[in-house]
């Protein structure tokens, strides 16, 4: 299994949702890939490959993906070239997989694209920019999102939302199952029942309700 974070985060973010899943008997990759130097698209092909090859070594037979925010859109780019033959299910955290209002608020200001590199002015809503160009999900995916969010970024969505991505942008046409549960955008992965509902996806294709 290999694990992806967000923007503006490091692999120590998900290192909480990596013990959970090791406890449960899967072997886990937590990958780390610096969010803001490079576009999406070159963080992906430098950063999935050599992660997918290394449990290739292992001899895992099936290679589940677990995601946090615009780590999900790093591996659409990925699945987008190549899918690996191992390729099993994956789980999507609060993913901007229509982009998010909050970016495309923010990114004319210099102070974003200084802060969050050129990735995050990716993640907008439009149609030319990258969330929309990759198409819907040709593999199994789960997606889970939150709508509480951080006091003062709900203004920015016109709908719920967990604070940087609004409930409906998160989802993706051709997803298997979609769940919104009552948690904010930075910290939904370490939240237990969110880690249950992952390791639910990965063994049944569905989320338990």
């Amino acid at each position: 299994m290999i694990l992806l974070h967000g923007l503006v985060r490091t692999r120590r973010s998900m290192a909480p949702l990596a013990a959970f899943l090791k406890r449960r008997g899967y072997a886990v990759a937590n990958a780390g890939y610096p969010s803001r130097r490079a576009p999406v698209e070159i963080l992906a092909q430098s950063t999935l490959p050599s992660a997918v090859a290394a449990l290739q070594r292992q001899r895992i037979d099936v290679i589940h993906f677990v995601t946090h925010s615009m780590g999900g859109i790093l591996l659409r780019a990925y699945l987008a070239e190549t899918s690996p033959a191992e390729l099993g299910r994956t789980v999507m955290l609060s993913p901007p997989n229509q982009g998010s209002e909050l970016v495309d608020r923010l990114c004319p200001y210099a102070w974003f694209r200084l802060l969050f590199g050129p990735a995050g002015c990716q993640l907008g809503t439009g149609t030319n920019d990258l969330p929309a160009r990759l198409g819907p999900a040709a593999f199994p995916l789960g997606i889970i999102t939150g709508n509480r969010p951080a006091i003062g970024l709900s203004r920015f969505f016109p709908g719920p939302s967990d604070g940087k991505v609004s409930v409906a942008r998160a989802q993706l046409p051709g997803m298997a199952d979609f769940l919104v549960l009552p948690y904010g955008h930075a910290l939904i992965m370490r939240r237990r029942p969110v880690q249950e509902q992952v390791v639910y996806f990965l063994r049944t294709g569905r989320f338990k309700r």
